[in-house]
């Protein structure tokens, strides 16, 4: 028998198809987001994008202002130095426990998705680099065991996908490479111990 698995609904199909425009520049900075636009593009009703927005709010990518309507969140130095140093309080949190409780499955789903970064990387494809390096940190969350640390963290992702992405832009190959070769390092220091640290591997890709 095939578990039930719920189809993602309609809001939050709105919210993600949104969330992109923004995480990938297409929806700037400050940008209003008219919803009867936004609503004849996407083909839905006023209020599947009204909620979408509401849901995008609480994720920290849309301003919804009283008589005035949804605006992309400035993506300002401040919101950039709050949004990183949350998350550092966070992971360090989480990797302390995972320090103290990892498996060595926990490893070789760090070396995978480290493999298929590194195949993101040979190909140049951003959008992929992304999505994965976002699913490697989250694996690093499999022992947080605390609701609302998973919960913020959840909500912070979007922001972080946009951070990212504006990085990248203006690194080039250079920032692929430096995170490419951190997620090892950070894989290899946060779960061996200091007697069963394996070798990192030498940085590849273009030099």
């Amino acid at each position: 028998m095939n578990a039930f698995k719920p189809r993602e609904t309609l809001t939050e199909q709105v919210a993600r198809h949104i969330e992109n425009l923004i995480a990938f520049g297409q929806l700037r900075s400050g940008e209003r987001i008219y919803e009867g636009a936004m609503a004849k593009q996407m083909d839905v009703s006023h209020g599947s994008i009204r909620e979408g927005l509401l849901l995008l709010e609480k994720r920290h990518l849309v301003r919804n202002v009283p008589r005035k309507g949804a605006f992309v969140t400035p993506l300002d130095e401040f919101f950039v130095r709050s949004l990183y140093e949350t998350l550092e309080l966070y992971l360090t949190h989480t990797g302390r426990k995972l320090v103290r409780s990892w498996q060595a499955d926990d490893m070789a789903r760090l070396e995978s998705l480290y493999d298929q970064m590194k195949a993101c990387y040979d190909k140049n494809d951003l959008m992929a680099f992304l999505e994965l390096g976002i699913e490697y940190t989250k694996a690093s969350l499999a022992y947080a065991d605390n609701y609302f640390i998973v919960s913020a963290i959840d909500d912070l992702w979007p922001s972080a996908k946009r951070c990212a992405f504006v990085a990248f832009q203006q690194g080039g190959n250079q920032v692929l490479e430096d995170n490419l070769s951190a997620s090892l390092c950070n894989s290899v220091s946060r779960f061996s111990p200091p007697s069963k640290r394996p070798a990192t591997r030498p940085r590849d890709g273009p030099q």
